[in-house]
């Protein structure tokens, strides 16, 4: 038996040759390269270094909505902490951190994290051995490992 294959005169169909092929084919080779090219771009613009000075995000961004926000009561102790810190001495500092975990206990959570960030300022300010000669049993002694973590 023998097999023939008529040709009909009518057009064959064009499926998949046609703009929409070509267009689609671009596509899939160009969309994959932007995609990781703007990827790429986007990570490069995020400040991985944490220092806010450096930062290159829009106006919306976290910061506008912290200076809104109202701060923790730790938070601002820590601060003007701080600040007496710079402006007196440590072992100021140190007392009036003590009074105020006294008078509002809900701050003692907070303790030792503010008196290891007096530990650090104090050994920016006075050096290592000078900074340890303020340590007071305030907060478990966290006053002093601020003070070592600094200097190590």
């Amino acid at each position: 038996m023998k097999h023939s294959v008529k040709y009909s005169s009518t057009p064959k169909t064009r499926r998949g040759r046609g703009p929409a092929r070509h267009i689609g084919r671009s596509l899939a080779l160009v969309l994959p390269v932007v995609l990781v090219l703007s990827g790429t771009l986007a990570v490069t613009r995020v400040n991985w270094s944490g220092d806010a000075s450096d930062s290159v995000l829009t106006a919306s961004d976290v910061s506008t909505a912290h200076r809104d926000a109202p701060r923790a009561p730790h938070d601002v102790l820590r601060d003007q902490l701080l600040a007496e810190l710079y402006d007196k001495d440590p072992g100021a500092a140190l007392t009036h951190l003590q009074a105020a975990v006294n008078g509002k206990p809900s701050l003692a959570k907070h303790c030792a994290s503010i008196a290891r960030a007096l530990g650090r300022a104090a050994v920016r300010v006075y050096g290592p051995t000078r900074a340890q000669s303020f340590a007071r049993p305030v907060c478990d002694t966290s006053f002093a490992s601020g003070v070592l973590a600094a200097h190590n």
